[in-house]
């Protein structure tokens, strides 16, 4: 038999998929994988029940949408970006919706880059990026952060720009670090797009679960950015339903064009009624945004606050659904941070996710001795996982209280 396509048969499978089997095979409780264990806005749930069945939708109602997604999504799409952003976008030229951020970011990889440019990629990074790049044909020039405070490298990523550079992916507020980038960091990176006459694609799924005094800023809004920033969103994580797939793209129209024809080739549409209810979702209240941010930043506290009683480093965390531990103290010797996660499962039955789990290359320092935990769950589950946690690693020591989490820093 003939071979089949080098760059998806080599892949591994997804450590997601390999922890999350691991945790089901013992029980475990799972936060390894990013998704909330509560359902997000009833009257979401209720708009796209209502509109599967609305007779005054018509056809409307369960066939094709438009390619670059239903009118009243577009609408809401390029509302939002001017009510939380400042941007002024024209919702027929300007937005494109998509069936998950995923396929947003394949489409809008694919409508920029050719085989042999490059594209700067900063690690640690969500899985998907580098496959994507490299089935383009693409070469990724990566970019590394360290542990603890993940501080913007400039000389290396100055360093990593060069005349073949097509593209920037980048991702804020980011997984698996929780860092949100600063505007100085920004300006960095929007003076190196200029010089370099390069794209940014920004993955900012995370746009909305922003905790204490940080800020997301989209790259779009900083000067010179606006026809090169690619920006993508996502209703799975601003209203906690993952399984929707729902994504959005907002680019400028000299681009948008060329990203919908991707998404023609890749899935052409996405569900008429889930774009109705993500239309609703994107007009609720100030309040709902800000409740959803202080939900997830308590339960960051208190994983953060159990986890610490535990004798674990708990690095910062200023966005998205995930905190990031130190287990060196815990190690045996010779094991790593998946060998370490494995064990954590099987004997603790508590799943996380190795932190080298999101580099390309080896990891000798900091980052091969972390692992990854999602806080984006109830209160009483996160609070079984720190009392098998403690069962597992300090035995003949009273568990603490959690009932008043300590502030996280």
């Amino acid at each position: 038999m003939k071979p089949l396509n080098p760059g998806l048969s080599a892949l591994p499978t997804t450590i997601f998929t390999v922890m999350s089997a691991l945790a089901a095979e013992h029980g475990a409780i799972n936060l390894g994988q990013g998704f909330p264990d509560t359902e997000g806005p009833a009257e979401l749930v209720a708009e796209a029940a209502r509109t599967l069945s609305d007779p005054d939708l018509g056809e409307a109602r369960n066939q094709y949408p438009p390619l670059t997604g239903l009118p009243v999504l577009r609408e809401a799409v390029a509302a939002a970006n001017r009510r939380f952003h400042g941007l002024e976008i024209d919702p027929a030229r300007e937005v494109i919706v998509t069936s998950g951020a995923t396929e947003a970011l394949a489409a809008s990889l694919a409508a920029l880059v050719a085989p042999g440019d490059e594209v700067v990629v900063i690690e640690p990074l969500y899985d998907t990026y580098l496959p994507t790049l490299r089935l383009l044909g693409a070469t990724p020039r990566l970019v590394r952060l360290e542990p603890p405070d993940w501080r913007l490298p400039v000389a290396a990523l100055e360093a990593a720009f060069g005349p073949k550079t097509k593209a920037l992916l980048f991702n804020s507020p980011m997984n698996p670090t929780g860092k949100v980038f600063t505007r100085e960091e920004l300006a960095v990176l929007a003076g190196l797009l200029e010089r370099h006459d390069a794209y940014a694609v920004c993955d900012e799924v995370y746009e909305h679960l922003v905790f204490g005094a940080a800020r997301h800023i989209p790259l779009m809004t900083l000067p010179g950015m606006r026809h090169r920033a690619i920006r993508i969103g996502s209703a799975g994580k601003t209203f906690s339903f993952t399984g929707w797939k729902v994504g959005y793209v907002t680019a400028d129209a000299s681009l948008a064009p060329t990203i919908a024809k991707a998404h023609q080739n890749l899935t052409f549409t996405t569900a008429p009624n889930l774009q109705r209810a993500t239309a609703l979702g994107l007009g609720l209240d100030d309040a709902y945004f800000a409740q959803l941010a202080a939900t997830l930043a308590a339960r960051r506290d208190r994983l953060a606050a159990g986890l610490r009683a535990l004798g674990l480093d708990v690095l910062g965390c200023d966005g998205s659904y995930f905190l990031i531990a130190d287990i060196s103290a815990h190690l045996r010797p010779g094991e790593d941070d998946l060998a370490f996660c494995q064990r954590m499962t099987r004997e603790a039955r508590v799943t996380a996710i190795p932190l080298s789990a999101f580099y390309d290359g080896a990891t000798s320092g900091l980052e091969g001795r972390c692992v990854r935990f999602a806080f984006c769950k109830r209160e009483r589950v996160l609070d079984e996982a720190v009392s098998r946690l403690h069962a597992w690693l300090m035995p003949q020591t009273a568990r603490p209280s959690l009932d008043a989490p300590a502030s996280f820093p």
